[in-house]
């Protein structure tokens, strides 16, 4: 299994308009293929600051969940980058296991 930690910046202002469409990428991918975990938080400090932490069975599984078209109904890729003030900062992970995770959640 692989993780990620995403932090994204909001523009001033617009940090819970991020994470509600961030929220809408996650309903999207409810039941995607390798998705095990992915869950949108915002920050106490700094409202307009928004992370990401995804648990995935493997890269393949995430790198088919960046790639597959926006349905019509849900958020696209762009919806998300017009939100931001910076790029967002990626930390990839080698999950272990721990709460949250399926049964035999361990690699």
């Amino acid at each position: 299994m692989i993780g990620r930690l995403m932090t994204m910046t909001a523009h001033p202002g617009r940090g819970g308009e991020l994470a509600a469409v961030l929220l809408g990428v996650a309903d999207r991918l409810g039941g995607f293929p390798g998705c095990e975990i992915y869950l949108i938080s915002q920050d106490r400090a700094d409202p307009d600051t928004v992370h990401v932490t995804e648990v995935w069975q493997d890269d393949a599984s995430a790198q088919a969940a960046l790639t597959a078209p926006p349905l019509a109904e849900g958020p696209a890729p762009a919806d998300v980058l017009a939100l931001l003030s910076a790029p967002p900062h990626r930390t990839d992970l080698t999950v272990l296991g721990g709460v949250g995770l399926p049964a035999g959640g361990r690699p």
